[in-house]
């Protein structure tokens, strides 16, 4: 009887031979069976350097049929040591961005091909050899996929700190105008780009967030919101996203070759705003770090346009400096703006009275439209516009107060 221990009584046989040696003198030509495997199935080795697939995965294979065959020879679990060239392959795929479910996928198929390769002259009385070859087979795939998987894990967690730590050091000197260089980071140093998008955003929450009873729920819901986010803005990109963000939005800075088109931007917004199952407002602008002052300016403007956007009601999408000049000079502290906010200080206890004119001005003077709109008759819009007009002295029928009017509003609704 065979068993998975030392002093058993014959080697394991399948068909007569012994498993061991005939594992060793198949391996060359059984890894590279493998090898055209992984290559016809699993896009991601197609993408590696020739050099490498010929070079350190061919071995890895190699070496690790060779790793089975001592396996079934000693009838025995692979020691730690005997991993170590595993887990030095996994660690130099995580270097290049192999992703670790497709190094996974490499060694189940490996397991599978030379379960079939030993298998294939398997007679009735082989029965016993066969389930524990069975046995050593899959405990050795699991000793594997636990050092492959350590090994990949810990390297990637090196790269990534190294990595962001780069990216934060160099949002953090855009931020601040300082002179910008190169950066150290995971493939040796973290250059400024040409240009950069920087973006503000205000993400609206999520259905997910509203559940007031389940806190950790909501918290978990404005990470994944977060995070799907920032996928859509590196995809734009081609590599990580310099961002700083939280549940409510903050600041992006994405990398980009060249000014990109305003509708571009606009397209990049709003498919955030779909990955992220949540409206977003957004103010953009395109800026040269070759010049210290010039992320840090766009970064001040672009919140103060996001800002202004929610006092005064605006719907969600993408806006620059040019959509909202009226209102963004309005909202600048001043003895103007301060005096036309005035001119409807005789309306400050009538919410009924602004709210009517409010809505009457939206809709371009058209009686019949504010009555739909506020519910009531026009008759009662007509009488009210006419005590607007005795209380401020201003009628929106007379061109000259019309403006006034406007920007009267404007400045209440920009100001502090």
């Amino acid at each position: 009887m065979t068993g998975d221990k030392t002093g058993t009584t014959h080697d394991l046989r399948i068909g007569g031979r012994p498993l061991a040696p005939l594992l060793r003198a198949r391996a060359p030509r059984l890894s590279q069976r493998v090898l055209e495997r992984l290559l016809s199935e699993l896009p991601t080795y197609t993408e590696l350097p020739r050099e490498a697939v010929a070079g350190d995965v061919a071995d890895i294979v190699q070496h690790s049929v060779r790793l089975f065959a001592d396996v079934l020879e000693r009838r025995r679990p692979a020691a730690d040591a005997a991993l170590a060239r595993q887990r030095e392959s996994a660690a130099q795929r995580a270097e290049e961005g192999v992703p670790l479910d497709a190094i996974i996928t490499a060694y189940h198929l490996g397991v599978a091909m030379i379960a079939e390769e030993l298998t294939a002259d398997a007679r009735p009385g082989d029965v016993a050899d066969i389930l524990e070859l069975q046995r050593h087979l899959l405990r050795t795939q699991r000793q594997l996929t636990s050092a492959v998987s350590a090994a990949y894990l810990e390297t990637r967690q090196l790269i990534d700190s190294q990595e962001d730590g780069g990216r934060h050091a160099l949002m953090a000197a855009l931020l601040a105008g300082e002179p910008v260089g190169d950066r150290s980071g995971r493939r040796g140093v973290l250059r400024p780009a040409d240009w950069y998008v920087t973006l503000a955003l205000f993400l609206a929450p999520h259905p997910d967030e509203t559940d007031h009873g389940r806190a950790p729920g909501a918290a978990i819901a404005a990470r994944r919101k977060i995070r799907r986010v920032r996928v859509v803005l590196d995809r734009y990109a081609g590599q990580p996203v310099m961002t700083d963000l939280d549940a409510t939005g903050g600041t992006a800075l994405v990398p980009v070759p060249a000014p990109p088109p305003w509708d571009e931007l606009r397209g990049l917004v709003a498919a955030c705003a779909k990955a992220a199952g949540a409206p977003i407002t957004a103010a953009a602008a395109t800026a040269d770090p070759a010049d210290p002052a010039a992320v840090p300016s766009a970064v001040s403007q672009n919140t103060d346009i996001v800002e202004l956007l929610l006092r005064t009601g605006r719907p969600p999408g993408l806006y620059r400096l040019a959509d909202v000049l009226l209102e963004y000079q309005l909202s600048r502290p001043g003895e103007a703006r301060d005096r036309l906010a005035l001119l409807l200080a005789p309306l400050d206890h009538k919410p009924v009275l602004l709210t009517t004119l409010e809505t009457y001005l939206r809709e371009d003077l058209d009686r019949t439209a504010t009555a739909t709109s506020l519910h009531v008759h026009p008759n009662t819009v007509a009488y009210r516009i006419r005590r607007i007009t005795e209380l401020t002295g201003l009628s929106p029928h007379r061109p000259t107060d019309l403006h006034h009017l406007h920007a009267a509003l404007l400045a209440r609704r920009c100001g502090p």
